[in-house]
């Protein structure tokens, strides 16, 4: 059953290595220093709940619902174009240091709720654990599939952890002005680029 189990790892870290929002969300509470353990936690928790669900027959349901599908993407799509604003809106701020002051002042249940838009409103995260490690794992004998999801898992634990931890340490680097108006740009950019790949797959029925 290792072999299994270092199957998930592999496909998890494939699946979750890519820039995405849960990424970019975890990367700036990291380099803030503010609740970024907790933050890689409840990111750990959700992909466990989502590759749960897939892997144990969670994929069906999306795969027969074009609707809930299509509802998804678009509540991604524009929450995604919300949140690449206010990155590139801090980047050029007159006052950079004091939207980062503002930024800090952020609520624990705020930070809470931006995290669970920024997991469970991203249809990628969707396609990932439903439709791509649904497939596979719902393939598995149940003892397998079982180790297979405890494999993506570990990936997912491992991976954000590793992030946040990271991102505090280089904060003080990171933490500059200059070096805030870049990630913000980068955030920024992203967010928009993934929202408008994400309208166009869905305007082309295409996934």
């Amino acid at each position: 059953m290792l072999s299994v189990y270092f199957q998930g790892v592999a496909l998890g870290v494939a699946l979750i290595l890519p820039l995405g929002p849960q990424n970019a969300f975890v990367l700036n509470q990291g380099i803030r220093q503010q609740y970024h353990l907790m933050t890689a936690a409840l990111c750990t928790l959700s992909d466990i709940i989502l590759i749960s669900a897939g892997v144990f027959g969670g994929s069906a349901l999306l795969n027969q619902s074009p609707l809930l599908l299509n509802l998804v993407t678009w509540g991604g799509v524009a929450f995604l174009l919300w949140y690449g604003w206010g990155a590139l809106r801090a980047a050029i701020s007159a006052d950079i240091s004091l939207a980062s002051t503002q930024l800090k002042q952020q609520s624990r249940w705020r930070i809470i709720a931006t995290l669970v838009a920024v997991t469970w409103l991203n249809p990628h995260v969707y396609l990932d654990t439903f439709v791509v490690l649904g497939s596979l794992g719902g393939q598995l004998p149940p003892e397998a599939r079982r180790w297979f999801a405890l494999g993506t898992a570990s990936a997912s634990f491992l991976w954000f952890f590793s992030l946040a931890l990271l991102a505090a340490w280089l904060s003080p680097r990171l933490s500059t002005v200059g070096a805030q108006r870049i990630i913000n740009l980068f955030v920024g950019v992203v967010m928009w680029f993934i929202a408008f790949k994400l309208a166009l797959q869905a305007l082309t029925g295409f996934y």
